[in-house]
């Protein structure tokens, strides 16, 4: 799916929802006479309506083709995008309903009456309660339309900031990366299994892992993985006995990840004396 700049997609949703407010309020406030001046006073009207459809429509088909759709929380934004095009083609129907309610002025038919001011004057009365409804429903339609658009700019500024805290969390919950001492501890203990027993050294208890594969694990090293949830031990026997150790789910998924590459300790420079110090004695 070819990668959206989805803030410039919220901007142009929300200059989309602009326009449709400014169609509401130039249909809410129309001023016409039936017969020609309504005519020309509807139809750059309805133009202007299906041509935000179709803006609509093209925003709805650039979202949906798009790596969005992947995002959760995406498929209601969608749906809310596609009554934006369902209400702003309403509109334009209304609109266009509108024009055909409105009395056309040419000569009638051979054989048929010619129009006198009369005849007119009732047609204009019969058209016009049609034409105000018709008009009245298109701005509500209109109205619709911009509070569709400024939803889904809004949910998918959202979306899109729970997306980068979900992030954010896992990667606060990973916690940093393994050392290279860590990471082939973890992964001895993965393959082979190990233990954590306990002996006693010159009246002091000291504790140590031993691995099956024979990988050395330091027992800082231990506390470490254990500490972050990677490994965990059989508490249920004693540590003169060995507990088992075990690599957690955690431990595992950290596995899988990249191995981090060992770090070249720093050179060890050579012991000096001070100038003072040296040479004091020969």
């Amino acid at each position: 799916m070819p990668l959206l700049d989805l803030a410039e997609q919220v901007q142009q949703l929300r200059t989309l929802a602009r326009d449709f407010e400014t169609l509401h309020a130039r249909v809410r406030d129309v001023s016409y006479t039936p017969g020609t001046n309504a005519l020309r006073q509807i139809s750059p009207l309805l133009l202007k309506a299906q041509d935000l459809t179709a803006t609509a429509l093209f925003r709805l088909g650039a979202l949906d083709s798009s790596a969005y759709t992947s995002t959760a929380g995406s498929r209601a934004s969608l749906e809310c995008l596609t009554s934006v095009v369902v209400a702003s083609s309403l509109a334009s129907n209304d609109l266009a309903s509108a024009l055909y309610a409105n009395p056309c002025e040419g000569a009638a038919l051979p054989g048929y009456p010619a129009d006198d001011a009369s005849m007119r004057t009732a047609r204009h009365a019969e058209a016009i309660p049609k034409m105000s409804g018709h008009l009245a429903d298109a701005v509500h339609q209109l109205d619709l339309s911009a509070t569709g658009c400024h939803y889904v700019a809004t949910g998918i500024t959202r979306d899109l900031a729970a997306t980068r805290e979900g992030a954010v969390s896992a990667q606060r919950a990973a916690g940093p990366p393994l050392t290279s001492a860590q990471y082939d501890a973890l992964k001895s203990l993965a393959l082979g299994g190990g233990r954590l027993y306990e002996s006693s050294q010159r009246g002091l208890g000291v504790t140590r892992v031993a691995t099956d594969d024979g990988t050395r694990v330091s027992i800082a090293t231990f506390r470490a993985l254990n500490k972050r949830g990677l490994v965990d031990r059989d508490t249920s026997t004693s540590l003169f006995r060995g507990q088992k150790i075990t690599v957690t789910e955690r431990g595992h998924q950290a596995l899988a990840r990249p191995c981090p590459a060992a770090t070249a300790a720093p050179p060890v420079r050579a012991a000096t004396k001070p100038p003072a110090v040296r040479g004091a004695r020969r």
